[in-house]
């Protein structure tokens, strides 16, 4: 399928890479279908674009790739609802917003994106009590030096 956005233009779309989120997303309830659209097949960032509104596009990224200890506990009524559990495990994605600085960019954990890739259910899960931020820094020491290796010289 053919999906438009003011970001990337016309996309194609495989079906499988579209989410419902019966619930809508944080501040866009009315927005409850969205495709995931890979940044690279390594990446740890993708996109989520509504289907619905070619202007509302979210960066996303496998916050894992960056804080290893990062972990939270899924009600037993959003697991069912999603239909994950240890056996069928879901994909976790966190909001990144991206200030003019790209290097500040940050991550939102205390909300994050729990989806079932076989079903295409997905739901964003406000963490309580938790110790997560709205904002964390991905790259709190800047962004990663590229090492030279120096061979031929």
């Amino acid at each position: 399928m053919q999906i438009e956005s003011t970001r990337f233009g016309i996309v194609e779309v495989d079906e499988k890479d579209v989410l419902c989120f019966e619930h809508g997303m944080l501040g866009f309830p009315e927005e409850q279908r969205f495709a995931f659209i890979a940044y690279g097949e390594e990446s740890p960032f993708a996109f989520l674009q509504a289907l619905n509104n070619p202007e509302l596009t979210f960066m996303v990224v496998d916050a894992f790739q960056f804080f290893g200890d990062y972990q939270f506990e899924l009600e037993d009524a959003i697991a069912i609802e999603l239909a994950v559990s240890p056996d069928e495990p879901p994909q976790i994605l966190n909001i990144v917003t991206v200030p003019e600085k790209t290097e500040e960019m940050t991550a939102n954990l205390l909300a994050p994106l729990v989806i079932n890739r076989k079903s295409g259910k997905a739901r964003q899960v406000v963490l309580e009590n938790s110790q997560y931020s709205l904002r964390q820094r991905l790259f709190p020491d800047g962004f990663p030096k590229e090492t030279t290796s120096g061979e031929g010289k």
